[in-house]
């Protein structure tokens, strides 16, 4: 497995022709890997659940570049993760626009509401936001994806080797014991086991493994305080003025893991300084229940169920 290093958007390359679709594209980490890609050519399909805010963050990347330049090319899509009615109408309206994908990434993100919220469908909200969402999405964009060969990317943390360790399969949606972070945990350790599936299904098909998982570090966004409340709040504003690093490093993980031609599927890619928090991009170590087939395996069926789907390759 090629051990990238220090991998910056200085080596991220020409994108023109190429689509890419990207959750929560109008803040955050999402934002800035959104600008990124447009500024190297790439069709973006931003999808967001705020159009206002949507159609604020296309007008900062379009009016970004020197004058003499093309303008970048941005559809607005909106999307709640947390309603899988609009999930599946904007698949459908992604699929009007483009036949092909050559990226995925599934980037948007709850992080720990100190009360237990739930989906619009039921689900406990990171649970049904981070994993079922973009399982749900992703599995709505499967022709496009394998039309272009496509990378399918899942945005993790560090924090899934923190909480439980494991997936809750007697009660994935805390209607028991809720605890924000260690729901929050489950969610990201989802994200890993999702992508490790989706490999194995595409290898056992006869198709080219093409997940990839990626986390940005300690990233100063919205993320960390949007929900929180009371001490963690506090604890995460100061976090984000004393250690992180800036949204924009954050999205390096995510542009490594859709471009870089030597990126293995399957392997995890993010900041590799200060215990993964911040530092230079390059391969990271997945913690070993991200390596557990068995209940990745059991997370593909089970989410299946929870949404009422049957995906074969």
């Amino acid at each position: 497995m090629a051990n990238i290093k220090a991998w910056t958007p200085d080596q991220l390359p020409d994108q023109t022709g190429k689509v890419f679709a990207i959750t929560g594209a109008n803040s955050g980490i999402g934002y800035y890997a959104a600008k990124y890609l447009a500024g190297a050519g790439a069709h973006i399909l931003m999808l967001c659940r705020d159009p206002k805010r949507a159609s604020q963050a296309a007008a900062r990347i379009q009016g970004a570049g020197p004058d003499g330049l093309d303008v970048p090319k941005l559809t607005l899509i909106q999307m709640d993760l947390s309603d899988i009615s609009s999930i599946h109408k904007g698949a459908d309206e992604i699929k009007s626009h483009t036949d092909r994908l050559d990226g995925l990434i599934n980037n948007a993100g709850l992080m720990m509401p100190p009360k237990r919220l739930v989906t619009q469908d039921g689900f406990e909200a990171q649970f049904g936001v981070n994993h079922l969402g973009h399982f749900l999405l992703s599995y709505a964009l499967r022709d496009p994806l394998k039309a272009a060969q496509g990378r399918l990317i899942a945005v993790s943390s560090a924090m899934h080797k923190a909480g439980l360790r494991r997936i809750r399969f007697e009660d994935p949606n805390w209607q028991q014991d809720y605890h924000p972070v260690s729901a929050y945990a489950q969610s990201k350790l989802a994200n890993a086991l999702f992508i490790r599936t989706f490999n194995e299904k595409l290898r056992l098909a006869g198709q080219t493994e093409r997940g990839y998982i990626c986390h940005p570090g300690y990233a100063a966004t919205d993320l960390q305080t949007k929900h929180t409340q009371g001490v963690v709040k506090r604890l995460m504003a100061f976090g984000n003025a004393l250690t992180a690093q800036s949204a924009d490093r954050g999205s390096w993980p995510s542009l490594l893991s859709a471009s870089e031609a030597t990126a293995q599927p399957g392997a995890y890619y993010g900041p590799t300084a200060l215990f993964e928090m911040r530092g230079p991009v390059g391969l990271c170590q997945l913690a070993r229940p991200a390596k557990d087939d068995v209940a990745a395996r059991q997370l593909w069926a089970l989410s299946e169920e929870m949404l009422g789907i049957k995906w074969d390759m």
